[in-house]
C-alpha cells in the first residue's frame, strides 16, 4: 500500500509540473531563448504557484528554548524529512539536526558542527547542506560528490553574535544523517580578506547556498549564493563558483540581488521548468523582516518580484520577523519553512499553499 502510494504521489506531481511546463512555455519560456529578464505574465505564474498564504505556525524549537534557533536547511533521506540548524547561545554559531515523517512535526537529533580550539573558526559555525536536489517537486535527496556530502558554513573566532570577521568553510561527511562531527579541517573557501575580494563584500561574509548546476551556465558545475556586507554597511547576495566544490571563484562584479540598503540574504534555488527562482529574505529596506524572490533563466541575471511578500509579519511569534527561507513542494503542497522572530522567541514557523492546519489535503 505504502508503495502504491509514493506512486500515486509522484504521478501527481509529474502531471503538476508537466501542465506548469508547458503553461510557462506559451509565455516563452524556452531553453532556446534564455532571456535576461523574465516578464511580468510568467512572474505572476510563478507567484500563484509557490504562495504559501496559510500560516501553520511553529513547526520547531530547540529543545533548549533559551537559545536562537536560525536557517532551516530541508532535505530528505530513505523517507524521512531533515533540517539541519543553527543555534546561538551567546558564544557564537553551532548547527543541529532534526528529523520529522510529516513536514510538520520535528524532532532534534544532535549537534554536528560544533565549537573548537585555537582554530580559524573556533567560535563560528553555522552550516547548511550543500548539493540537495533543487527540482521543485522533486526528491529534496543530497548529491552525494566525491564520496562525500558537503556543507558550506559561516565560520569564524570571534565570540559573539555574527562578530568579527566572518568567511565561508567547507565541512564533510561520508553518512548524512547520523549525528556526528563533520570534518571542519578545510582552509576558508571565501574571505573578505582575498584579494579579489569585491566591494560590497569586503567586511564580512554571512549564509551561503552551494548547489549543482547541471547545464553549466557559467561554465562550472557548482554554484555558491552568499551574502556579503561591503561598502556602505548593508547586505547583498554575491555568487561564486567551483568546477571542484574546493576551489571558488568569484563570478561578475556586481552582487545578483542588492538594494544597495538593508539586507537581501540566505538565498535558497529552486527550478520550475525552465525558470530557476530563488526565496530570499529582505529586511530594513522596509520596515522588518521578510520573504521575497526573483526568478532567472541562466542563474546570472535575475528579475526581482515587485508584488507583495511571500511570507511576513503578521503573527504574534513573528511580529518582528518572518524571514530566512527554505521552500519545497511535496504531495501537491508548498512548505515554507522560515526563521519567525517575536512572542515566543526565535523559531521555526511555517507557511503552506493549503490550509494544513485545518485539515486541507
Amino acid at each position: 500500500m505504502k508503495h502504491y502510494l509514493n506512486i500515486h504521489t509522484m504521478l501527481k506531481g509529474f502531471f503538476f509540473i508537466t501542465v506548469l511546463m508547458l503553461s510557462l512555455m506559451s509565455c516563452g519560456v524556452t531553453k532556446e531563448k534564455l532571456d535576461k529578464t523574465v516578464s511580468d505574465e510568467v512572474m505572476q505564474k510563478i507567484y500563484e504557484e509557490i504562495k504559501t498564504p496559510y500560516k501553520y505556525g511553529i513547526v520547531f524549537q530547540h529543545p533548549d528554548t533559551t537559545k536562537m534557533i536560525d536557517s532551516p536547511t530541508i532535505f530528505r533521506e530513505n523517507d524521512t524529512w531533515f533540517m539541519t540548524y543553527i543555534i546561538y547561545d551567546g558564544q557564537g554559531y553551532e548547527t543541529w539536526l532534526a528529523q520529522s515523517a510529516d513536514l510538520l512535526n520535528w524532532e532534534s537529533k544532535g549537534k554536528i558542527l560544533s565549537f573548537t580550539e585555537n582554530t580559524w573558526d573556533a567560535n563560528q559555525k553555522a552550516g547548511y547542506v550543500a548539493l540537495v536536489d533543487i527540482d521543485w517537486g522533486g526528491d529534496y535527496s543530497v548529491e552525494k560528490y566525491q564520496g562525500n556530502y558537503w556543507m558550506t558554513y559561516l565560520g569564524g573566532s570571534t565570540i559573539g553574535y555574527e562578530a568579527g570577521t566572518l568567511k565561508i568553510g567547507l565541512a564533510n561527511t561520508t553518512t548524512l544523517t547520523k549525528v556526528h562531527e563533520w570534518n571542519t579541517k578545510n582552509t576558508p573557501l571565501l574571505s573578505p580578506e582575498d584579494k579579489d575580494v569585491r566591494s560590497f563584500e569586503n567586511k564580512t561574509i554571512y549564509k551561503s547556498l552551494v548547489f549543482r548546476d547541471t547545464e553549466k551556465h557559467t561554465g562550472y558545475p557548482f554554484i555558491m549564493y552568499y551574502n556579503a556586507k561591503g561598502e556602505g554597511d548593508y547586505e547583498s547576495i554575491g555568487m561564486a563558483v567551483s568546477n571542484d566544490m574546493k576551489v571558488w571563484k568569484r563570478y561578475g562584479k556586481n552582487p545578483v540581488i542588492t538594494r544597495e540598503n538593508g539586507i537581501c540574504g540566505d538565498a535558497q534555488i529552486t527550478k520550475i521548468g525552465d525558470v530557476y527562482v530563488m526565496f530570499y529574505f529582505g529586511a530594513f529596506w522596509k520596515p522588518g523582516g521578510f520573504e521575497r524572490f526573483a526568478t532567472s533563466y541562466d542563474l546570472i541575471n535575475w528579475t526581482d518580484w515587485t508584488g507583495e511578500d511571500l511570507v511576513a509579519p503578521s503573527e504574534e511569534y513573528d511580529k518582528t520577523y518572518a524571514h530566512k527561507p527554505w521552500v519545497i513542494k511535496w504531495d501537491g503542497v508548498v512548505y515554507h519553512f522560515y526563521n519567525a522572530v517575536g512572542s515566543e522567541g526565535r523559531v521555526i514557523a511555517l507557511a503552506t499553499s493549503h490550509d494544513k492546519r485545518n485539515g486541507d489535503k
